[in-house]
């Protein structure tokens, strides 16, 4: 019985997951984007105006999340 609870909320979690299909680089905006429901292009332009006024705050974020966050199955 416990274990039917907890299948089923693991089944409705989102997982955080870099993208095959929508990639220009390594995929975390695509990613991102599905996980939030809102267009990667969008994401893109917000992660380079992060990266070009936050003195490269957006290109370290991106860069960790290429080696912390597992592709897609």
């Amino acid at each position: 019985m416990t274990n039917d609870v907890i299948d089923q909320a693991t089944d409705k979690v989102k997982k955080l997951r870099r993208s095959r299909g929508d990639r220009m680089l390594a995929g975390v905006c695509g990613g991102v984007a599905k996980l939030l429901g809102v267009d990667a292009a969008l994401l893109r332009i917000l992660l380079v105006a992060a990266t070009l006024f936050g003195f490269g705050a957006g290109a370290v974020l991106y860069l960790a999340c290429w080696f912390l966050v597992p592709e897609e199955d």
